[in-house]
């Protein structure tokens, strides 16, 4: 997939999966710009912020006068409902909702022609663990707003969503029930999310929009009991 010259937007994109994603789309020849709360050599900010918004947009429009892809991917506060505020639940819906809705909108009359949105949802925008609110909250919101931006954006911008599973950033190997539960036998690397990412973005994903891809290795798919494949409730 070549993306020479391409301009894309990489939310979250300093460590992680963001990190990943913004390398192979340079490797792919794009124009990476990175946006994130952490110190760097990008334009750092806090996106739930939306001025900050606002002043990123308005630089990159100034530098490169449009936009071919979009990549939200930053991360939203994990907390449950135990532990987590209200301010902390509203933060984490304007990192993990508001946000990708700002930049669409500050986007929308700067979009090249076959651009695309990619949004970064979780395989928990279909189940849960405890203690898990502000963030599966968030990621519910983004799949669905993937598709309501699809069809507003229609014939302009397609926008897909990708749900990754277990991923884990320093692509460590596993053996043993973690591997055998993923239906793939392995956990999953960002190179997994990243590949399917530049998928979505290409031109050869030009049938696709309003669609939620979900990278697990087949784990939501697997009907797991007590004592099934070494997992045992409560361990």
């Amino acid at each position: 997939m070549d993306f020479t010259n391409k301009v894309v937007v990489v939310t979250g994109g300093a460590q992680g999966i963001g990190k990943c994603i913004a390398e192979e789309f340079r490797k792919a020849g794009a124009k990476v710009w990175v946006i994130d709360v952490q110190p760097g050599d990008w334009f750092v900010g806090d996106i739930s912020d939306p001025a900050v918004l606002e002043r990123f947009a308005a630089e990159v429009i100034a530098q490169e006068g449009h936009v071919d892809v979009i990549v939200n991917n930053a991360l939203p506060l994990f907390k449950g409902i135990d532990a987590c505020s209200y301010d902390e639940f509203i933060y984490a819906q304007k990192v993990g909702v508001a946000a990708p809705f700002y930049l669409a909108k500050l986007f929308k009359d700067h979009f090249a022609a076959g651009a695309s949105i990619v949004n970064i949802s979780s395989s928990r925008d279909r189940m849960s663990q405890p203690q898990s609110e502000s963030y599966t909250a968030a990621k519910g919101g983004v799949a669905a707003l993937t598709h309501a931006l699809a069809v507003s954006l229609a014939g302009k911008v397609r926008v897909n969503s990708v749900s990754p599973g277990w991923i884990d950033t320093s692509f460590k190997t596993y053996d043993g029930p973690d591997a055998t539960q993923h239906p793939a036998g392995r956990v999953g690397n960002p190179k997994d999310v990243a590949n399917t990412v530049l998928f979505l973005a290409s031109d050869k994903a030009g049938f696709i929009t309003g669609e939620n891809i979900c990278v697990d290795g087949g784990m939501t798919r697997q009907m797991i009991y007590h004592n099934d494949f070494g997992w045992r409730m409560g361990e």
